[in-house]
């Protein structure tokens, strides 16, 4: 058994246990599918938390308590990691197709910039 804001703490969910503290405070953690806001609250393995964090929901089941904050590899021992997974909509847009003149070409002309427009989206 383990206080809930250690365990979020340790298991580097948050970067302080103060922020971990207004996390539950906040009703953005939930224990079993029940929503607490105690962060004495007393949690042991096999516990689903499910955290409403930084625009996801992440969903973890607890393994075993944690005994520091140690090192990423160390605090994935920690839990298992059962979040549904991101959409497609979600996830980061692939950089631009940004057009490259040659050096010395000169400006380019009202057809080269329209070109230039549509390629990047402005047209």
């Amino acid at each position: 058994m383990q206080r809930l804001d250690k365990w979020l703490f340790f298991t580097r969910v948050t970067k302080t246990r103060s922020l971990a503290q207004k996390l539950i405070k906040g009703g953005h953690v939930r224990v079993d599918g029940e929503r607490k806001i105690q962060p004495s609250q007393n949690i042991a393995p096999s516990m689903v938390l499910t955290i409403a964090y930084a625009n996801r929901i992440r969903v973890y089941r607890v393994l075993e308590p944690g005994t520091r904050r140690g090192p990423a590899s160390e605090a994935a021992l920690l839990y298992e990691d059962i979040s549904p997974p991101v959409p497609l909509k979600d996830r980061p847009l692939p950089k631009p197709f940004i057009p490259v003149r040659e050096a010395g070409a000169g400006r380019p002309t009202k057809k080269q910039r329209r070109q230039t427009d549509h390629l990047l989206g402005k047209s």
